[in-house]
Parts: structure tokens; sequence; C-alpha cells
């Protein structure tokens, strides 16, 4: 018993002095996250995974030492990317020479948007304090205090089952003051950027655009991060990049008024011209001053508030025990002080004082998602896009999807053609054939010539059942009878997947449903064909003249425009439309896919037809 008694306290120690080392490795993700900011993507990923062993070995331990099983949470690594047929390697529509730009993006994104990331940043900021608290929790209850400290490891450390149940209200403004902070700190790291901006054009301002385009990283950081936070949804606000320069007919690149003999000059030129006069440009200048003050004064009295409360609790009933265990006066009360009110040197006063901790700490939480969304807003007002920008944005992707349309449209035209001559003509042309031999055979054999009646009876049949699905492949029928919602639930129903429709939609333009219906109809298929789905969810929703699909689907992931061609057919067909269209499918899943298709409401119906149901099992 004594023996086991001395196993646990030591492995306590142990335990306690490997989670002292959890905020070393904060500190170096830390450094990490600011060389992020100024544009080297690896230093972050490496430092995230550089701090993955340390975790690795906590949950070794907590089986081993305390007899709780922790397995591993992380999402299977993506995989190496693959090089096309031509020797280039493809991400959306961007080539690169090398794959090891494409290979750290990767692994950015993978460890990044992995859940269990943001659970270890928690751990190791949280883990040294129960560390410490472990080591009297083992001097007074021995192996017991190595099963609590298991279970804490496990519930930070281990697989979690994401979005089965809703967050809490502690957890939901916790997290809200973290996004906060978060807010805050790419502010700081746009305001980094945005100093030596403005420094170059005191020097050499060639280099200005290289160092705008590198701003314009962390501030789409922070519109992305604003959105998955907040839910408020900052728009990319910039005009279109100038193309390359090309060469004359003698050889001589121009620009302007200007010939060179060689590129490099027309395209810096024209890429200093194209910030210089990007009304965005100066926009996030500004924003880098304005919102750094507006969003730290946002943060600083919940976060002051929550971690007065924070601190109070601790020093009440962590430090001053210890000092009076100890005998020391190096840890007092002094926080409660501060505020007027008395330092606790008794029990009795340090739980007349816990209330006001507690308070004090729920009471900084209580505005943190309002207060979140409120900085997401404000930083909105100068990182969003003006009528201009807007303007710009429409006409050079109406520009870049225009062949890209007429391909398509060729390409089906060809389609149609060709499944028209292959089957319904060749059909029609046997029936006539057939005619001929009735009309020779009806007066000389009858029997004859009532075979071939029925042979052609079932071949008209064939035919029009052909016939009928081309046209169903060019329009659906119940798309133009029901409209998009119930043409949706109809292809639910047939689709071998577990699926479920939620949302209403009233009639819409019909080239717009048409688009979005073979969009959502090659999704479905992808995800049963390549994803080895089993259910898959489809969310409509119109708003303001845009409308929005969601397609989500329970599969292997690792969808990739570059390995085939169906992401790259609806990326084609909404461009058509001015419509977007963003996947995310991390190795190991799930698969999201999310259409918007700016559209009017349908004309030719008086009043919008919605469906009766909200969804199909």
């Amino acid at each position: 018993m004594i023996r086991k008694y001395l196993t646990s306290v030591r492995r306590g120690f142990a335990l306690a002095g490997l989670a002292l080392v959890s905020w070393l490795d904060l500190l170096l993700e830390l450094v990490g996250f600011c060389v992020l900011c100024v544009g080297l993507v690896f230093a972050y990923t490496l430092a995230l995974e550089g701090t993955r062993p340390r975790a690795e070995l906590t949950r070794r331990l907590a089986g081993r030492w305390c007899g709780i099983d922790v397995a591993s949470p992380y999402r299977p690594a993506p995989p190496e990317p693959e090089r096309e047929r031509d020797g280039w390697y493809r991400e959306g529509n961007n080539l690169f020479k090398r794959s090891w730009f494409l290979r750290w993006t990767k692994r950015f994104e993978w460890i990044s948007d992995d859940p269990a990331t943001g659970r270890e940043l928690g751990w190791q900021l949280w883990n040294p304090f129960f560390g410490l608290l472990l080591i009297p929790g083992v001097l007074l209850t021995g192996p017991l205090a190595l099963r609590v400290y298991g279970r804490w490891t496990r519930w930070w450390l281990g697989p979690r089952e994401e979005g089965s149940r809703g967050e809490g209200w502690f957890k939901r403004h916790l997290k809200a003051l973290g996004f906060q902070l978060g807010l805050f700190g790419l502010s700081v790291a746009q305001l980094g950027m945005a100093v030596p901006t403005l420094l170059v054009l005191i020097g050499p301002a060639p280099l200005f655009p290289t160092l705008v385009v590198a701003g314009r990283n962390v501030t789409d950081t922070l519109r992305r991060e604003a959105r998955n936070w907040t839910g408020v949804r900052i728009d990319r606000p910039y005009l279109p990049e100038p193309p390359f320069p090309v060469p004359r007919a003698d050889g001589m690149y121009q620009y302007r008024r200007q010939l060179y003999d060689t590129p490099w000059w027309p395209a810096r030129l024209s890429r200093l011209r194209w910030v210089m006069r990007d009304v965005a440009t100066w926009r996030d200048l500004a924003a880098a001053v304005v919102n750094s003050v507006a969003l730290l004064l946002m943060a600083v009295p919940t976060a002051a508030t929550v971690f007065f409360g924070a601190q109070g609790f601790l020093a009440l009933w962590f430090w001053r025990p210890i000092a009076q265990w100890t005998n020391t006066e190096w840890s007092t009360t002094h926080w409660f002080s501060m505020a007027g009110l008395p330092e606790a040197t008794t029990h009795l006063q340090a739980l007349a004082l816990t209330p006001v901790a507690v308070a004090a700490f729920l009471a900084g939480l209580v505005a943190t998602p309002w207060l979140a969304r409120l900085g997401a807003r404000f930083a909105k007002l100068l990182l969003g896009p003006t009528e201009a920008s807007r303007l710009e944005q429409r006409v050079e992707r109406l520009k870049q999807t225009r062949t890209d349309a007429s391909v398509a449209q060729a390409a089906e035209l060809r389609r149609i053609e060709r499944d028209l001559h292959d089957g319904v003509q060749s059909r029609l042309v046997a029936m006539g054939m057939k005619l001929g031999a009735v009309e020779a055979l009806i007066d000389t054999d009858p029997a004859a010539a009532k075979r071939l009646a029925a042979e052609l009876r079932q071949t008209s049949s064939e035919t029009l059942t052909e016939l009928r699905l081309l046209v169903r492949g060019i329009h659906p029928p119940v798309l133009s009878e029901r409209g998009l919602s119930d043409a949706v639930r109809a292809m639910a129903l047939d689709s071998p997947l577990r699926a479920s429709v939620s949302g209403v939609l009233p009639r819409l333009e019909e080239p717009a449903e048409a688009c979005a219906y073979f969009a959502v109809s090659e999704l479905l298929g992808n995800a049963a064909k390549h994803g080895e789905a089993r259910r898959v969810s489809i969310k409509l929703g119109y708003e303001d003249g845009l409308l929005r699909i969601e397609v989500t689907d329970d599969g292997k992931g690792g969808a990739n425009a570059a390995r085939g061609s169906g992401i790259r057919g609806i990326e084609r067909r909404l461009g058509t439309f001015d419509g977007t269209f963003v996947l995310t499918s991390p190795p190991g899943g799930p698969t999201k896919a999310t259409m918007e298709i700016p559209c009017q409401l349908d004309p030719d119906v008086s009043s919008p037809k919605t469906s009766t149901s909200s969804g199909t099992d």
C-alpha cells in the first residue's frame, strides 16, 4: 500500500513537471503565429506539429500511470500533391511548378482546421495550473488524484464527437472571449504589416506591391476568421490583378507610352499602379490602426474582468493556502485590495470573497458574444468592399467565365447531338425499315407482319423512354413544374444515400434553378461514387437576391478539383452565373460544399411557391 502511494506521488510530480512544459510549447506556438503574420506559413505549422509529441507523451502516460486510455484525436494528414499530366501542380485556378508550397499550405489548413488543435491549445494554457494542483492532490489522495488527472487529460486531448450536442453557456461565452482576443491579435498583425508598407513608399517604391499583397494575406485571415468565429461575412474588396505584360509585334513590351526590352519593369509598374489606385489598399492601412484601437477597447474590459475573477479565485484557494503552509509571504490576495476589498487571511474570509471572484468572472463573460460580433461588424466598415470594387470584380469574373461558358455550352450541344444521333435517330431509322417490311408482308404473310408490328410497338416505347431521359437531362420536368426545392427533394429520394433536405425556396429564375439542380446532382453522385458516403444533408436558402446551398456528406473526404472534372464542371457552371463554389474536404471527411448564386425571383410567378415539407429522409 505504501509502495503504491509512493509510486503515485513520484508519478504525480513527473506529470506536474511535464505540465509546466506546456507553457513553453504555447510560447513556441505564439512565436510561430507571429512569424505567420509576415507570410511564413511553414513556421506556424512546424510549431504546432513540434508540440504534438508532448501531448502524445501525456496521452501515453495517462494510460500507463493513470489507468485512463486516451486515443489520438487528430485528423489524417493530407496526401502529397499530385502532378498533372502536363507536369504542373494545380490548386483551384492556380498552377505551381513545384509542390513544396502546396504541401505546406495543405498541412497548414489540415492542422489549423483540426478541432483537436484548438483543444490542445486550451490544454497547454490550463494544464500547468492543473499540474500544480496535482502535487497536493497526490500527496493527499495518492492514486485517486492520478485518475482524476487522467480523466482531465482525456477530456482535453481525447477524440470527441463534433457537433453531437450543443455547447453550454460557459463554453460558448469563453470561446467568444477567445474570439475577441483573436480578432485583436489579427488586427495587431495587420498593423505590423502596415508599418513597413508605409515606410517603403518613402524608399524603394517597387517593393510596395509585394508588401501590400503580403499584408492582404493577413487581412484575408482576419476576414475569414471573423466569419468562422462570429458569422459576420466580410468580402474581399480588391480590384482584379493586372495581367502579365505580353509582347508587341516588334517584341517590345509597352507600359502606357514607354517601351521596354523585358517585361520586368512593365509588370512592376502595372502592379504598382494597381495597388496605388485601389481604394481598398488605403482602407486596409487605415483599418490596421483603427481596428487595433477599437478591438483593444472592446476586449480589455471583458478580458480584465475575467482575469481578475479567475486569478482572484486561484489566490483565495490555491496561492493563499500554499503561502500559509510554507509560512512565506510571496503569495497574497492583493488582487482584492486593488478593487478596494479587504484581503483574505482566513478560510472564512476567503469563503466570503469567493462570490465576488465568481461574479466578476461570469460578468466578464456575459457580453463576450455580443462584443465579438460588434468587433467584427466594426472591422467590416473598412475591410468590406465598396460598390466600385464590387462592380470591378463582377466585370472581371464575367470576363473570365465567358470563355468557360461558351466551351461548356458547345460541349453540351455536342453531347445532345451525339445522344440523338447514336440513340434516338438510329432507333427511328430502324423503325422506318421495319415499317417498310410490314408494308411488304401485310398481304403475303400477315402473321410475320403482326410480329414486326409488335416489335415496332416495343421499339417505339423504348425510343420514347430514351427521349424522355434525354429531355430530363436537358431540363427535368419536375424542376419546371415544382421548382428547385421539390426537385432537389425528388433527387434526394432517388439517391442511394440517406439524404435529408432542409429549407424552402421561392420560385427563382429558371436558368439559376437548372444550374443549382445539376450542381447538386453532381455533388450527390460524387459523394456516392467517390466519397463512399452513407448520409448527406442539403441545406437550401435564399436571402437578398442570393441562393445559398450547402451539401455535406460523411464520406472519406479528400476531394480535390485537380483530380477530377466533376468539381471543375461545377465551378464552370456556377461561374456562368457569377456564382461561387467553396469546397472543404479534409482527409477523413466530412466534405462540405457551399454554392452561392446571385439570382432573382421568377417574374412569371405571381405568388412565390414554396415547398410544404421541411425534410426528406
